[in-house]
């Protein structure tokens, strides 16, 4: 399985962005697909999952309002939409994915994903 993260640039707080997460090489409808960032010095976190339907999303605190996980399993993508970004928001974005029927609950708190992509920047200035 291939991940390919894409859509990270340099906006102005405030602003949004969206990122789009492509998989290939599985089955996309029987992987749950997580975000993460990692910011200089700081390690990964985990931001929001989809399970493998999209039946069910979850974000962590920091997130939540004003990300967004989505997917399409007909195009094989998964979104984030990320509004109101604040300068604190940048990092690299990747994605992840997993094959299971566990639910997004399960995920953030075991964050174990078996696949990676490469990451994208996202910079957010004051």
């Amino acid at each position: 399985v291939q991940l390919q993260a894409s859509g990270g640039g340099l906006v102005q707080a405030g602003a949004s962005l969206r990122l789009s997460c492509a998989l290939s090489g599985g089955t996309f409808s029987s992987y749950a697909v997580g975000w993460f960032r990692q910011a200089p010095g700081k390690e990964r976190e985990v931001l929001a999952v989809i399970n493998w339907s999209g039946a069910s999303s979850s974000y962590v605190d920091s997130v939540k309002g004003r990300f967004t996980v989505s997917r399409d399993n007909k195009k094989k993508t998964t979104y984030l939409q990320m509004n109101n970004l604040k300068p604190e928001d940048t990092a690299v974005y990747y994605c992840a994915a997993d094959e299971s029927l566990y639910s997004s609950n399960y995920y953030l708190g075991n964050p174990a994903f078996g696949s990676w992509g490469q990451g994208t920047q996202v910079t957010v200035s004051s």
